[in-house]
């Protein structure tokens, strides 16, 4: 389900701890999260095995994949997967996507060429959609043609669970326009977010696709400390240990780390490019990750839903005016 016009969620990156990402659906909190990889650089679990683990320990929140590598698996299976996952829950699942590349070990384990990442991806998320009827269905496309299939029971949710679509490019963009139920970019400023948000909404417009439910995530590293330099620092750190390279350059555009009133400041910023789904990744360096999320949630979020609750209220007013 979309977030109302204003009303801002809060989800995190919950990792492989169980018993964390259980007491963290105990905070008031929307979305939980996980990722994962076949073969990456560093130790990593697998998207759907930790999703299914995530489904285990929560009740309540709507639990995602930020990121499934959709090239890397057989569409049928993902189909599989999730209908039975998101039955067992309730209809609490979201499926994040993305095309991965960074790897190729990856590709080349699984036994496809990073070049077919792309039209993999196309091919598939709309194949998802038509195996989630739970119908015979048959498939002629060029990478995943298939005959009389029917995988049933359907998911809870109808239709499926949505397909958000993650990237930082501008094919990715144009994927999340034309094919996905939402956005999800990573590593952007708010001025990138809400140049990607135009260039989205131009797209469907172009091809008059409806863009009504359409899910505006951002995916957001975060760390927020009374020391505003060490937030930043431990930010960086944790930031350069995941992506092999340098971030300190960088941490002030594509993270949000600082004081409460910085973090806050950028956050604003993200709401008012159009961000209405935040997923937070807390990068603590060594520090406590549960400390930036106490922060967060104690200082931050209360003054940013308020800022999204205005914005609602201001636009409402204009739409009476008129």
């Amino acid at each position: 389900m979309a977030a109302q016009d204003g009303v801002i969620s809060v989800g995190f990156v919950a990792g492989a701890d169980l018993k964390r990402a259980a007491a963290l659906e105990d905070l008031p909190i929307d979305s939980l999260w996980t990722g994962g990889h076949v073969a990456s650089r560093n130790p990593s679990g697998e998207a759907m095995m930790s999703l299914a683990r995530l489904s285990a320990v929560t009740e309540r929140v709507r639990i995602g994949t930020s990121i499934l590598l959709l090239p890397l698996y057989a569409p049928a299976i993902v189909a599989k997967q999730v209908a039975d996952l998101d039955r067992a829950t309730g209809g609490r699942l979201v499926l994040g996507v993305g095309i991965g590349g960074e790897y190729p070990q990856e590709f080349s384990a699984c036994q496809v060429p990073v070049r077919e990442r792309g039209r993999r991806t196309d091919e598939a998320i709309g194949l998802l959609r038509r195996l989630w009827t739970a119908q015979t269905i048959s498939h002629d496309g060029p990478f995943y043609p298939m005959t009389d299939v029917r995988i049933h029971p359907a998911p809870a949710q109808p239709g499926g669970p949505p397909v958000i679509v993650a990237g930082r490019k501008e094919p990715a963009t144009r994927r999340a326009a034309l094919l996905g139920d939402g956005w999800m970019p990573y590593l952007y400023s708010p001025r990138r977010y809400a140049a990607s948000a135009r260039t989205i909404r131009q797209a469907a417009a172009d091809a008059g696709r409806d863009l009504s439910g359409f899910e505006w995530y951002a995916f957001v590293f975060v760390n927020v400390d009374p020391d505003g330099d060490r937030a930043r620092e431990e930010a960086a750190r944790t930031m350069g240990g995941t992506y092999n390279q340098d971030f300190k350059t960088m941490v002030d555009s594509v993270a949000a780390a600082g004081t409460a009133e910085e973090v806050t400041s950028k956050l604003r910023d993200f709401v008012d490019a159009g961000a209405r789904h935040f997923i937070f990744m807390p990068a603590p360096g060594t520090g406590d990750p549960d400390r930036i999320v106490h922060r967060l949630l104690d200082e931050v979020i209360p003054p940013l839903r308020a800022h999204g609750n205005e914005q609602a209220a201001a636009r409402a007013g204009d739409g009476a005016a008129r």
